[in-house]
């Protein structure tokens, strides 16, 4: 009701503050936060495909690590639709998932360095596994569980 009262009012979105928006953007309808982590998510994928595709054309490591790491960051962006930006930073940030959170965000760099700064394609290859690892780890951080089952069963298998 606020939002309108401003609309019609004649303030702009352009008016308010970044927080402002940020807390606005959470109030977008279930059926358009769905959609829009779909969207997000099916990017993602689309762009992690599309770069391992173009990682065995001759100079592909570069593409191959901006569009995998730019397939990452989607996925990770659409599930700020479902839950919202600042509680999904929220989140990100907590002790539980601290760690992974920051080694994926530094491989998320560290990959595009590689390829676009320094032109090591192994180095960034390797970022690329990394950021790979990494993202899982954040991922299995929402599972109860999850990680202390993949720990055991990794123990397992190298004992």
């Amino acid at each position: 009701m606020e939002k309108l009262r401003r609309v019609l009012s004649g303030q702009d979105d352009e008016e308010q503050g970044l927080t402002a928006q940020v807390l606005d953007a959470s109030s977008l309808s279930f059926n358009t936060r769905l959609k829009w982590f779909i969207i997000c998510f099916v990017a993602g994928i689309f762009f992690s495909i599309l770069g391992t595709g173009l990682l065995w054309l001759p100079g592909g490591i570069k593409l191959f690590a901006v569009f995998y790491t730019l397939g990452n960051l989607a996925a990770l962006a659409s599930t700020c639709f479902l839950m919202g930006p600042v509680k999904q930073l929220k989140k990100m940030f907590e002790t539980t998932r601290l760690l992974a959170t920051v080694i994926m965000l530094l491989c998320f760099i560290f990959t595009l360095c590689a390829a676009l700064v320094w032109h090591k394609k192994g180095l960034a290859l390797l970022f690329c596994i990394l950021q790979f690892l990494s993202m899982t780890w954040y991922s299995l951080s929402y599972i109860p569980y999850a990680r202390d089952a993949v720990l055991k069963c990794c123990s397992s298998l190298l004992s």
